[in-house]
């Protein structure tokens, strides 16, 4: 298969962690893995050995999957998917999306470092916005937000900041809001995510600094999370009475209010 057409098993996306060395059952041999490789024959006393780690993650959404791995193995795949929580079905896609940001970003770790607190936000806000859903007795049969839009969102919510300063000599909000979506676009779908998946993101990045455009959960998960790491440089945190009028009148969801409470008021 082509570069361009399965990005999560080219080995340039690869970590450290994607090699693994495995004991042979029958002989104790160290026979080492990567994470393409489902089984290999032990060197010494020939017996195949299966891979505990192989990863075809990106099989989960790649529309080769099949043409790649096989019919059985891409079954296999998608029976053990039913069983996984969603964070952990779109692992590689998050690990790609984060490889691609780094690079996008270069040295600049500010912005590297401000994608991934947003976005460990943002995964909080969703786990703690689900659980009072749940228990709410909603009136939905489905749970109203999208965990791989929202992931998306908060890893490229800022990826038109350099673009900004380059064209406009400011990060201002509203520059990245206009410089952002296409090269999120392109990230996006060069990683072949779905159309409807990538029209959401770019149109929650170009309206990231306006609250009150768009009023999704997706958004409100995103907006909260980037002012989670915001407030104390946008706000006086020694000022509980005032920091607490702000979260009131800032954030959009419950759930953002609450953890922004335990993170600047009652820490």
């Amino acid at each position: 298969m082509s570069e361009n057409k399965c990005p999560g098993q080219n080995p340039q996306y690869w970590k450290p962690q994607d090699a693994c060395e495995v004991a042979c059952p029958n002989c104790k041999e160290i026979i080492e893995f990567f994470k393409d490789e489902p089984k290999r024959k032990c060197f010494n006393c020939k017996q195949e050995v299966v891979n505990p780690n192989v990863d075809f993650g990106c099989a989960l959404w790649c529309p080769k999957a099949v043409e790649c791995i096989g019919q059985e193995r891409y079954q296999q795949l998608l029976e053990s998917a039913k069983r996984t929580s969603a964070p952990d079905k779109h692992k590689t896609k998050k690990d790609l999306l984060l490889f691609e940001m780094e690079r996008y970003f270069g040295k600049d770790t500010r912005r590297i470092n401000h994608a991934k607190k947003v976005l460990g936000y943002a995964e909080a806000l969703l786990e703690k916005e689900k659980a009072a859903w749940a228990m709410g007795s909603p009136t939905t049969a489905r749970w109203p937000a999208d965990y791989l839009v929202v992931m998306a969102a908060a890893i490229l919510h800022d990826i038109g900041i350099h673009k900004a300063e380059e064209k406009y000599k400011s990060s201002a909000g509203n520059y990245q809001e206009i410089e952002g979506p296409p090269i999120a676009r392109e990230i996006m779908e060069r990683l072949q995510f779905k159309k409807e998946v990538v029209d959401e993101v770019c149109e929650i990045i170009a309206n990231h600094h306006s609250p009150g455009k768009v009023d999704t959960l997706n958004f409100k998960a995103l907006y909260d999370a980037d002012w989670l790491v915001n407030l104390k440089d946008e706000c006086d945190t020694g000022n509980k009475e005032k920091l607490s009028k702000t979260i009131d009148k800032v954030f959009l969801t419950p759930s953002g209010k609450e953890l922004a409470r335990h993170i600047y008021i009652d820490h």
